[in-house]
């Protein structure tokens, strides 16, 4: 098999950073991606004439190699397309596996087990991006798929440098995994501005590039695989290997202000929080007026709103093929307007009187539009950083600990603090719930935006507050992703969080704890936005400064 390194390419000026052009004509197209690796890869991609679906596969299979804390095989997740004019969404969430019980992380007492859902192979639920990026390349691709691996291939064959932030995402790892996986037997030489080789997980994808898909779910990757789960007493088997599928479903859509916003639906929770988050927004549209951005009270009616978002969230949502999800009661006007009247701008809304409304760290996304218009948002996670922290021996590549996003016991939270009931409960071969939100803007039928971010449960809230940066406070898109974030879940009770990048202090701070708020810097970096704005013929892109990402567009 060829082998190519996707160094520094003769682009000359054809390829220019978001910092140093934004306008450029739509002959190319643009990618934002979380590292310059993935970056590179797409926009080569783009170049050699493949659309923005091969440029999509093609970083997605990058970033499995050169951003192993998200990128992955052995994760999931979602992507929202627009082809041809029309939208798509496609599910290649992962599933509970088969052998999964409801209370599986409980001891005698009912009480949850601590990490036992986030560490080892018992975390993981059934890998879907390998068929998730197959299915998305038969029904759009045009470049091979072998020739969309290759880059892939040669990063992990012949090296990627390590980079600062993933350093210490390694070390933070090595404390939570310690002896309990073989986590340092791989990733353990990992050192800063050093390349970093995977011979095993390159010859993984040298067979998925020369097989297809069948050969992760039914050929010799997956019998490492099962040999792993066997080894360390997990779950996964050959039938929930050979039994998984991507889902190909109806896309949110959001009419607003003029636009539609095409988004994730369930079992994703993204799509109709954001639906949520923007309805309740509008029908307080007299509190936002002549209100500062990232005031007090700005942050404030966030916060008062968010809160009942999550309340439904929590109460509502899960997989739609296991339990009724009642998204069109939950984004009807009358029901926004309802929710909306129970905001208070003034004072904080007790916790306890925030209700369902209807009656009886890390992931990783990026965005890519071709020359003719076409978009992919793209979002997929291993869960945490490094997932359970289990690399399949054999096949080089880590396992997702996604099985935390379910409700291991109602009113229970999970790592990102979030509670859940029983529509996101365990059950085989069920989805759980995820707060992915890959969006696009289209206006008139065209793309006018595309972004993304990981980040747990402040996926939506993210997005939600980019948007507002952009279509409310007209901020250029490079300071409307880089600007303060916060974030208020319903509980902690009263707790908004902000990160180090951009901290909640001052004066507008003090007035919030008079509020009675509690501040919290969450230890964590508050997303990582990568996003591209199209305008007319002309189109830029943003990566978050929170992050090591890059945006590029091609002429």
């Amino acid at each position: 098999m060829r082998l190519v390194m996707f160094q520094a390419m003769a682009l000359g000026a054809s390829i220019l950073s978001c910092s140093s052009a934004f306008a450029v004509t739509l002959e190319g197209g643009a990618v934002a991606a979380p590292d310059q690796y993935g970056a590179q890869v797409a926009a080569d991609i783009l170049k050699k004439g493949g659309n923005a679906v091969d440029a999509a596969v093609a970083t997605a299979f990058t970033l499995a190699v050169t951003y192993p804390e998200a990128g992955n095989i052995g994760g999931g997740g979602f992507m929202t397309l627009y082809v041809d004019g029309k939208p798509y969404f496609l599910d290649y969430r992962e599933v509970a596996p088969k052998a999964a019980t409801r209370n599986m992380y409980l001891d005698e007492k009912g009480e949850v087990i601590e990490n036992l859902s986030l560490v080892g192979v018992r975390a993981a639920g059934v890998p879907g991006t390998v068929m998730g990026m197959w299915e998305a390349h038969q029904k759009f691709g045009k470049l091979p798929w072998s020739e969309l691996l290759t880059p892939a291939i040669g990063y992990a064959k012949n090296g990627f440098k390590v980079a600062q932030k993933q350093y210490q995402y390694r070390d933070d790892a090595q404390g939570m995994f310690k002896t309990a996986t073989n986590f340092n037997d791989y990733f353990g030489s990992m050192k800063v501005g050093e390349l970093f080789r995977q011979p095993e997980l390159a010859q993984t994808l040298e067979r998925i590039a020369d097989k297809g898909v069948s050969e992760f779910y039914q050929g010799k990757t997956a019998d490492l695989l099962v040999a792993q789960m066997q080894a360390d007493k997990g779950l996964i088997s050959k039938d929930d290997l050979k039994d998984y599928k991507a889902l190909w479903r109806e896309p949110m859509a959001i009419d607003w202000r003029g636009n539609v916003v095409y988004t994730a639906p369930p079992p994703s929770s993204g799509g109709v929080a954001l639906a949520q988050l923007l309805g309740i927004k509008e029908n307080r549209a007299a509190d936002f007026k002549g209100v500062e951005q990232n005031s007090a009270r700005y942050i404030h009616l966030l916060a008062e709103i968010e809160k009942r978002v999550f309340a439904d969230r929590a109460d509502y949502l899960g997989d739609p093929a296991f339990t009724d999800v009642p998204v069109d009661k939950l984004i009807a006007k009358d029901y926004l307007a309802e929710r909306a009247k129970q905001v208070n701008p003034e004072a904080i809304s007790a916790t306890d009187k925030v209700r369902p409304g209807l009656e009886p760290h890390q992931t990783t996304h990026f965005s890519i539009v071709d020359n003719q218009g076409n978009a992919v948002s793209n979002t997929y996670t291993l869960n945490l950083d490094y997932g359970s922290g289990v690399v399949v021996k054999g096949a080089g590549f880590l396992l997702n600990d996604e099985m935390d996003d379910f409700s291991a016991k109602p009113g229970t939270a999970n790592a990102f603090g979030v509670v859940g009931g029983d529509a996101n409960a365990i059950a085989p071969g069920k989805r759980m719930l995820s707060s992915m939100s890959p969006s696009l803007v289209t206006r008139d039928g065209k793309v006018t935006l595309v972004l993304g971010t990981p980040g747990g449960s402040r996926i939506f809230t993210s997005i939600f507050q980019v948007m507002n940066n952009l279509y409310d406070y007209g901020m250029p898109l490079e300071k409307a992703v880089a600007a303060q974030r916060v974030h208020h879940q319903l509980l902690p009770k009263d707790t908004i969080y902000f990160d180090s990048y951009a901290p909640l202090t001052g004066a507008v701070a003090e007035e919030l704890k008079k509020m009675g708020y509690v501040l919290e810097d969450q230890g964590w970096e508050m997303g990582d936005i990568q996003a591209i704005r199209v305008n007319g013929e002309k189109i830029e892109t943003a990566s978050d400064p929170r992050g090591r990402g890059e945006g590029r567009v091609v002429k």
